[in-house]
Formats: C-alpha cells, structure tokens, sequence
C-alpha cells in the first residue's frame, strides 16, 4: 500500500471513530516512518497518526502514553487505536512547537516549565519493561557517526583516538543516575500549550537510562543554539532542584555535573550527526544536512573543554579534518 493509499485509509478510519466526516491536512513532518494527520470539523480537531505496521510498532506509543498521562504530563490522549493497521487517533496538542515559539524574551519561562516538566518524569517510577539504555545501545548509537557520516558522507575513515573517545563517553553515562528517559526531549517535540505545559510528542522510544540525557537534548538542541553563560544558567538550576529532590547524590558537584552533561552531549550530538546523514543517504530526506554544522559545533566546543586527552585530540581533528571536508561537501 503507498502512502497516498494508506492516507485514504486512515481517513476513513478516522471518521468511522468520530462518527462524522472531517477534512484532513498534513499536521507534521517526521524523521521516522510516521506520519500525522490534522483532522478537522469546524473548531474541533484531532490528530491521525499513521505508522506502517511493517515498519513502526504503535503499541509502545498507547502504553507509554497512558503511564506519561498517569504521572500528569501533558501528552496527547490515545482516542482509538488500529495496531494492525497502524492506525491512532490522538487529541490535538496544537501546532505551535517550542522551536518557533522561542526568543531571548521567552526562553526562560518556555524552558522553566520544560525542565520542571522533565523532573517530573525522572521522578516518576517507570514502566517495569523500559528497555535499558546500555552499554550495547550507547555503542551502537555513536558507531552510527563513523558508519554514515564520516565513511558514507564525508568518505573519511575514523581517527586513531576513535576507540578511546567511545569508551569514555560510554562509562560517563553509565556512572550516572538511571531514571526515565524520553531520548527526544527539544524543541520540534514540545509543544505550547495554553494548559500544562509544555504538550510533550514522540516519546515512543523511551528508554531507562542517564540522568542528563533529556537535558542535553532539551538544552543543547540540534535546531536552536542559545549563548553558553545561558545555558550553564539553566543547567545549575537544573542541577539544584534534582539534588533538592533526591535524584542527585549530595556529593556531584556542579563541576561533576557538567562534565556528565557535557559528555553526554557529545555521544548524543555524534548519533544526531550519523543519523542525518543516514536519513540523507539511506532514506532520501536530505533537509536534516543542514543541521549538522550547528550540531558538530557543540561537540568541538564541549572537547575543547573536556579534560580527557582523547576527547581534546578528537575535537581538534574535527576541527582541522572534518570541519573543512564538511564545508567543502556543503558548497556549491
């Protein structure tokens, strides 16, 4: 079934839950298979959510929705399901997304409220079947920067110090706090909202793992970059409310804390790097290429600092190798 096909389905699907006809518009775009739907009835609306079965599981979505809703997060409410056919219907979010919604001005309350939503979710006990985030998944997302990035984009094979830098960035994960992670927790995948904010999407693959990681993504996100003092601000905010709440030993100071931050920005900064260019090269979706030099920038800048040699020597070869054949790749 193409996706013209499977479109015309999941309309009728759609209006056979409601029990009236709507018009239907695309609502957004996506990285995976997925695609949603706005289905519209004078001033009312919904979301489709159309996940082929051969390719994106929706199960994991209905139940992590209902235990994310239980914990009182605002996540979109699962109206009617179709696994078979891929098929959700899910209450509309709106569609004005954290990314176009932030400025200098806004940033500091948008975010407060993402950060004191994420606390939520860290305190929160998990499901007891969330898959790890472990040592074999850490490693098998930085090995997609060499795979796809350095070898299929930019034709360059992995730095001798490649080994030594993997290994550090695995064990800094792995020392920390365990809590609930959502993996995908910035700016495109939180919404304003007018009640509970921020709506909170795409949490599907959610996973047990460090305590930074949803910090990286929400404060060093992929697509907007805000001035470091800022962001340091917010992370020892952050910092002292999990301490205050018992998701932090007493003893991490804020020196120890940011080098878990900064660390985990790199492993996660690495995969995102990988991952466009695999959606480029492999799926035909070459929009996110343009992400990638803001995206390589905080790993160079986050090296720099690190007091690791490895990591200081990668940084400097990104710098002096990477950044140049990458430019180059990138003109006309």
């Amino acid at each position: 079934m193409n996706e013209d096909e499977r479109a015309r389905g999941g309309l009728r699907w759609g209006e056979e839950q409601l029990g009236v006809e709507v018009e239907m518009a695309p609502a957004s775009a996506d990285a995976s298979f997925r695609r949603y739907f706005r289905l519209r009835l004078g001033g009312r609306s919904w979301i489709l959510m159309d996940a082929p079965p051969d390719k994106e599981d929706v199960r994991p979505f209905v139940a992590l929705a209902r235990a994310l809703r239980g914990i009182g997060l605002n996540v979109p409410e699962v109206l009617a399901a179709d696994p078979e056919r891929g098929y959700l219907l899910l209450t509309d979010l709106g569609d004005t997304a954290y990314l176009s919604a932030l400025d200098p001005d806004r940033a500091d309350a948008l975010y407060g409220d993402a950060l004191a939503a994420l606390l939520r979710l860290q305190r929160a006990r998990p499901p007891a079947d969330l898959p790890p985030y472990d040592r074999v998944l850490l490693e098998a997302e930085l090995d997609l920067f060499p795979t796809w990035f350095l070898g299929r984009h930019l034709d360059l094979p992995a730095p001798p110090q490649w080994p030594a830098v993997a290994a550090i960035l695995v064990t800094s994960a792995l020392e920390q706090p365990r809590v609930w992670v959502h993996r995908d927790y910035h700016s495109r995948n939180l919404m304003v909202t007018e009640r509970d904010n921020p709506g909170i999407l795409d949490f599907q693959d959610a996973v047990l793992g460090p305590l930074t990681y949803d910090l990286v993504s929400l404060l060093r996100d992929c697509y907007i970059a805000w001035p470091e003092d800022r962001v340091r601000g917010w992370v020892e905010r952050y910092r002292r409310e999990a301490t205050h709440l018992g998701l932090l030993p007493e003893g991490v100071d804020a020196a120890t804390f940011q080098r878990w931050f900064d660390r985990m920005g790199i492993q996660r900064h690495l995969k995102a790097i990988g991952i466009f260019a695999r959606l480029h090269h492999r799926d035909g979706k070459p929009g996110y290429l343009g992400d990638i030099p803001r995206t390589l920038d905080y790993v160079l800048r986050a090296c720099e600092r690190d007091p690791a040699p490895p990591l200081r020597a990668f940084g400097a070869w990104l710098d002096d190798t990477v950044r140049a054949r990458l430019e180059a790749a990138c003109a006309p």
